[in-house]
């Protein structure tokens, strides 16, 4: 995530403000005209990298983590989608 450390902390905090923050990604990407499966190859690296490098804050992101290091390379690109859907201002009944 390129944002500053405080930012960054905001965000992951509270799985609300991750998701709002993800939607509103999302939404600008859109605007931009990326396809779904554009949006979900950017979601995949955003989910590669908090695997990584960020401890999860919550218990959504545990869950979240858990499944995304369980899952292969298939499974995580089709949690990817799900997650670009969940936070999707079109389709999410969520926000």
């Amino acid at each position: 995530m390129n944002v500053n450390p405080e930012k960054k902390e905001e965000i992951l905090s509270n799985f609300s403000t991750f998701k709002s923050y993800l939607g509103k990604k999302v939404a600008r990407g859109e605007k931009l005209g990326l396809s779904e499966e554009q949006l979900a190859k950017t979601a995949e690296m955003v989910a590669n990298y908090l695997a990584k490098n960020e401890e999860p804050r919550n218990r959504e992101e545990n869950l979240l983590q858990a499944l995304w290091k369980s899952g292969n390379k298939e499974q995580q690109h089709a949690l990817a989608h799900m997650l670009v859907k969940m936070v999707s201002e079109k389709t999410s009944p969520f926000i």
